[in-house]
């Protein structure tokens, strides 16, 4: 699509250009972030919707996340072949047409596709509007640039989990879906005034279609075969195609991009011990956040029986927190050696996840909004130092590819994260319920007095007398399975803090090594 340039824009709108195409461009990363947050809250409402548990209904989140890691790739390649002004549109527009489909969704297959497509959408938008404001602000006002630029992505998932639960109660799940729409169409107007057009003719330039396709296989698979392990058996030999086709996709995937004359991505990279350190603390970092997005309403929701707008309340003042915390680890990161940062980062976030450990039906509101506090001012000290840490020892010509290996690494993480938690509670749960109906025997005094007082509760409602043993067992189930869940949401914070706290030994070697000069020692004056 052809349209005027940038000097051209800026001739028509003057200098105040730069803040009209800014907020046009960070117009579409709000709504995806947006609607990649809202979809939390909505979880357990899908659920009994469409009679499905964890094992598919995280694909809602995770495979959102992962078309939005492989779309990220495609990127540059689209920026050159149809200029800023096409690419930001249609992937509006595929993202727009996925949030309507999500919202006709009938059945649980179709809400995950739907979920795709916005995430491949978010992929390609989430990186343009960084290139755009690079373009339009002069290298001294950048700083600025990411200011505004952090300060979106920081907003929407602040306010994301309250809008979505408020539509949730007001309405109904559809218009979490919905809710994007109109903020993707105005992105879409003006970004046929604001947004520049193509930079010159010529033929489309080459890409690494194979290492694309290659990278989707391995995420794709892998991630699939994590997904089906528990309900298909970890031996199933379907299973083990799945992740087949996922580790020869990875070698496959590292073989060409090593070999290939435009790589998508630049492997070479991770040859630096910093880069590499600083991709694997990524991963976690991305695991973290995405993750604690996904497992917290979910828990509050369906162990303290929250509704969903005060599951989204909830996550608002870890939001405001860590958007206090940003320019302060900035300043901070400016001073400090980068790998203390994220050490204390790394801590704090792990120190936060010890403390969910305790949580109950019973836990007061500000108690665990304080706890999901104290997590994002790790997370803050961390995210802004990680990416500078990671490509300090790059070449000039090494930092784009650089910083986008950091952002793919990160993603991934998150969908990896997703995906693990998802199967750690479906699989604690299943053994802690079992544990726990293994001693519901007759000799047990305290089940047959919880039968007795159930019965005694079922009679009170009026239940026919036949029927109450019965009503009576269910409800027994009922409190197992409750039991169960809460201590399988315990084991899963517990996780994460363990994770968060061992990754500090590898970012001790994010330390830039200490050169000692040797010295003659100084010698004394002779008195006398």
């Amino acid at each position: 699509m052809s349209g005027p340039s940038i000097e051209t824009l800026f001739a028509r709108f003057g200098p105040r250009y730069q803040y009209y195409v800014s907020f046009t461009a960070m117009l579409g990363t709000v709504a995806m972030v947006l609607s990649a947050t809202m979809i939390n809250v909505a979880v357990p409402v899908i659920m009994g919707a469409f009679g499905v548990g964890q094992d598919t209904v995280h694909w809602l989140s995770t495979g959102f996340i992962a078309a939005m890691t492989v779309s990220m790739l495609v990127n540059d390649w689209c920026v050159r072949s149809f200029g800023m002004r096409a690419t930001y549109i249609a992937a509006l527009t595929v993202f727009s047409l996925g949030a309507v489909m999500g919202g006709l969704s009938t059945n649980i297959d179709m809400m995950i596709l739907a979920r795709i497509f916005q995430g491949v959408g978010a992929g390609v938008v989430q990186p343009l509007a960084m290139v755009v404001m690079f373009k339009v602000f002069p290298p001294e006002q950048r700083g600025k640039a990411m200011g505004l630029f952090g300060l979106g992505v920081v907003v929407a998932p602040t306010v994301g989990p309250a809008l979505g639960g408020v539509l949730l109660d007001l309405y109904n799940w559809h218009f979490v879906f919905y809710m994007a729409v109109p903020v993707a169409i105005v992105g879409i107007v003006l970004a046929l005034v604001f947004i520049p057009g193509k930079e010159g003719e010529g033929p489309l330039p080459s890409f690494d279609w194979t290492g694309l396709i290659l990278v989707a296989l391995f995420i794709s698979f892998g991630l699939t075969g994590l997904s089906n392990g528990q309900r298909e058996g970890w031996q199933a030999p379907l299973i083990a195609v799945y992740f087949s086709v996922s580790i020869i996709s990875l070698f496959a995937f590292i073989y060409w991009e090593l070999k290939a004359d435009t790589p998508i991505m630049e492997l070479r990279v991770f040859f630096d011990r910093k880069f590499a350190v600083a991709a694997l603390v990524g991963m976690v970092l991305g695991a973290g956040l995405f993750g604690s997005i996904y497992i917290i309403p979910l828990f509050v929701q369906t162990i303290q029986g929250y509704s969903p707008t005060r599951s989204g309340l909830l996550m608002v003042p870890g939001g405001l927190i860590m958007m206090l915390s940003f320019p302060i680890a900035g300043r901070l990161s400016d001073r400090l050696p980068h790998y203390q940062m994220i050490l204390f980062g790394m801590f704090v976030y792990g120190f936060s996840s010890f403390l969910m450990m305790g949580a109950h039906t019973d836990t007061p509101f500000w108690v665990f909004a304080v706890w999901i506090m104290i997590g994002r001012v790790g997370l803050a000290s961390v995210m802004p130092t990680l990416t500078v840490s990671a490509i300090s020892n790059l070449r000039p010509e090494q930092l784009s590819q650089g910083s986008g290996a950091i952002n793919f690494t990160r993603q991934l993480g998150g969908a990896l994260g997703i995906n693990l938690i998802s199967l750690g509670l479906e699989r604690r749960t299943a053994f802690f319920s079992d544990a726990f109906a293994g001693l519901q025997t007759p000799d047990n005094n305290a089940t047959q007095l919880l039968l007795a007082k159930f019965g005694h509760l079922l009679g009170q409602l009026g239940w026919p007398f036949e029927m109450k043993p019965a009503g009576a067992l269910y409800l027994v189930g009922r409190s197992i399975y409750a039991q169960a869940s809460m201590m399988a949401f315990s084991d899963i914070f517990m996780i994460i803090g363990v994770v968060y706290v061992g990754m500090m030994i590898p970012v001790l070697l994010l330390r830039d090594p200490v050169t000692r000069t040797r010295t003659r020692p100084r010698l004394r004056p002779r008195l006398g």
